[in-house]
């Protein structure tokens, strides 16, 4: 069934003749078994194996499904889930949506890394394809501002729609040209051009007209090994985008009952509001600490607190504020009522660290800290824990 793929045949490669191509016949050349799926080779493919930052094609392959397509020295292999037969003709079907949607992203970044490379010299340095965005490394830094105006300059290049021009120029033809390049490159040089745009050799297909892009967004960009990384979207994916940033902004609105080119006056002033609200709580909170610490009793030595209102750092305000007078210990415990607790406890008179190894032995607790103050949670109940601290404290 299987035909040695020591024949290396050359494939010819249909992506490149036309990138729009989706449907082809081609015959089967070989076809080994690799682990749980199977490398095919074709005389001919539309299918682009993964390369210049873009991940590759899938799609259909008589009956069996493409699931990864590579070149390893020359040999384009198709990955298959299974078997097909050398020396058959078959038909392959490219997932059209996904290669048209790649290309969108591909050729929306030759038009912006040439935009950088126009104005400020910067190398695209690094480019990645992948399954949500694309992103762009430049070895230099860009100004939010700047990018706002490269975005803006990107998208009057898809207005234009474009020729998206492919040459194979000559080594003499090659020195007299300048182009971008990301690395060296051996044999024959092929140069994707978009008129007054870029000049870039490139592996990868690419729109024929760079209407086809659609729209360039721009959504992200950080520092990045001394430059920018800069996440883009183009075509498909940026109104994807958009559609869920409309949807999420209508519903922002209809919570603020603002409009939606006003909600962030509307979420500012929210915050603003729940900034006042937190320092309100906060003196409330400072009120009760003291309300609290001054209904104990001066002659309590040992004092064990469970409180559902009192959380946080205002359970170590009221703990410190109660051991101002003379105490041995003072247990402040917070919870709902499930028994499971927060803890904290401190004295200026022991050492609590035993005490707490004792304590979480006791109540299922984690927690510890300095020889005046531990704190931690514990589980049990509040009669309970009240009298083990009562005991043990009674014995410092």
């Amino acid at each position: 069934m299987t035909e040695s793929m020591t024949e290396n045949r050359k494939t010819e490669k249909l992506f490149y003749q036309d990138s729009h191509l989706k449907e082809f016949e081609a015959r089967v050349t070989a076809c080994e078994k690799n682990g749980e799926h199977f490398e095919t080779e074709l005389d001919r493919t539309a299918f682009f194996p993964e390369g210049g930052g873009q991940y590759a094609d899938t799609g259909k392959l008589g009956g069996a499904r493409v699931l990864d397509v590579q070149e390893r020295n020359g040999r384009i292999l198709h990955i298959t889930d299974g078997p097909l037969t050398p020396g058959e003709t078959v038909r392959g079907q490219i997932d059209w949506d996904e290669r048209f949607m790649k290309m969108q992203q591909h050729t929306g970044e030759h038009i912006v890394s040439g935009l950088v490379h126009a104005k400020f010299g910067y190398n695209n340095v690094g480019f990645h394809l992948g399954s949500e965005d694309c992103t762009m490394d430049f070895d230099g830094e860009i100004t939010p501002e700047e990018l706002e105006e490269i975005e803006r300059k990107a998208n009057r290049a898809v207005w234009e729609n474009l020729e998206v021009q492919v040459l194979y120029p000559s080594e003499d033809e090659l020195e007299q040209m300048e182009y971008r390049s990301k690395i060296e490159i051996e044999g024959q040089v092929r140069i994707v051009v978009i008129p007054g745009y870029d000049v870039c050799a490139c592996c990868a297909p690419h729109v024929e007209r760079t209407g086809e892009i659609g729209l360039i967004k721009l959504t992200g960009a950080q520092r990045y090994k001394g430059g920018v990384r800069v996440t883009m979207l183009c075509g498909v994916r940026a109104l994807a985008d958009y559609e869920v940033k409309q949807k999420q902004a209508g519903e922002i609105s209809a919570l603020l009952c603002a409009k939606q080119n006003e909600i962030a006056d509307a979420v500012e002033h929210l915050r603003e509001e729940c900034s006042e609200l937190k320092r309100e709580i906060a003196e409330k909170e400072r009120q009760l600490v003291s309300c609290r610490a001054d209904m104990i009793p001066d002659g309590e030595e040992v004092v064990c607190v469970f409180s559902k209102e009192i959380q946080g750092d205002s359970m170590r305000a009221l703990m410190n504020r109660i051991l101002e007078k003379e105490r041995i210990l003072c247990a402040v415990f917070s919870g709902d009522g499930s028994g499971e607790y927060r803890y904290v406890i401190g004295s200026r008179k022991t050492d609590l660290r035993g005490f707490v190894k004792e304590f979480n032995a006791a109540f299922s607790g984690r927690g510890g800290g300095r020889p005046e103050m531990v704190q931690g949670t514990a589980k049990g109940g509040e009669s309970e824990i009240r009298e083990w601290i009562l005991e043990k404290a009674g014995k410092m």
